[in-house]
């Protein structure tokens, strides 16, 4: 039964697919499909067993090195199981965590929650009511749940920040934690991938309209790209989202409480005000017995 060897486990809206990406472009390295198969977090996936699971991996290469991407699986409270089951199947497993800006990460979070319709107002209203956009990046209380399950040194923590000024060095980071022994090699070309503000707002009636094979092929004759694109406009959201200051200053006391705690493990004083400076300027890891 061929199971991976490593785990991007989130968090959501932080590069995740980017780092995905560049992995599944190095030799020796074969990266699942689907990207997020989910398997420990969603219960009806979860359901399919791990016959179901192994033949994600059934295709790679004698001697890869294997590995999933499941943002799912940092998304307490909605998905509690999911380092308990991976700890269950996938106890020698290396993780990789990636975190972001809480604040930028739910200002993108809301953004790909409007185009999937889980939310229809505004930023300031989404904050008041769909707790996940605040839940999904208190790291430290996703993160002590798997520490709960595996040993510190199992799991890499990686920063968006970082990876977007020091792509090839942290690239090389998380290949020699997860025992690649060749150099990899960042590639630019795949770094603009999942981008938010592009994505199309979900329309079960425009979709199965474009998606016709006939309407698709003459769109593609027919139509210029430039209209095409400012058609696509109608379902995007052109402007990126403004938190007032209410809402910002109520998030900032929110992330900093979890941010104290992170910033502990990590040997360092993380805070909102200067939470990307701090990530960008180094690699960070946790400190022995913090």
């Amino acid at each position: 039964m061929r199971l991976p060897d490593f785990v991007l486990i989130g968090s959501m809206k932080s590069a995740t697919s980017t780092l995905h990406d560049q992995l599944a472009e190095q030799p020796g390295i074969f990266m699942s499909t689907p990207k997020e198969p989910c398997f420990f977090s969603d219960d009806a996936v979860y359901a399919r067993g791990m016959d179901w699971y192994s033949g994600l991996f059934a295709d790679a290469p004698a001697g890869a090195l294997c590995g999933e991407s499941s943002t799912h699986y940092t998304k307490l409270p909605t998905h509690p199981d999911s380092a308990a089951r991976l700890a269950a199947h996938l106890p020698q497993a290396k993780l990789i965590y990636i975190m972001r800006h809480p604040i930028d990460r739910l200002i993108s979070h809301y953004v790909h929650a409007w185009t999937e319709r889980e939310v229809s107002g505004s930023i300031d209203d989404a904050v008041a009511t769909h707790a996940p956009l605040i839940q999904y990046g208190q790291y430290a209380m996703q993160l002590e749940t798997f520490f709960a399950h595996f040993d510190r040194a199992a799991i890499l923590p990686v920063f968006f920040e970082r990876l977007r000024v020091a792509g090839q060095e942290e690239l090389e980071r998380v290949a020699q934690f997860i025992g690649y022994a060749q150099k990899p090699q960042w590639s630019d070309a795949e770094a603009r991938k999942n981008v938010s503000s592009e994505r199309l707002r979900t329309s079960p009636l425009r979709d199965a309209l474009i998606d016709a094979p006939l309407i698709r092929t003459l769109r593609r004759r027919l139509v210029p790209q430039a209209v095409r694109d400012r058609i696509k406009r109608l379902w995007q959201m052109r402007e990126r989202p403004v938190l007032s200051q209410a809402s910002r200053q109520r998030l900032t006391r929110e992330f900093d409480a979890d941010l104290a705690r992170l910033g502990k493990w990590l040997g360092t004083p993380l805070a909102c005000d200067s939470f990307a400076e701090t990530v960008r300027k180094r690699p960070l890891d946790w400190v022995k017995d913090a």
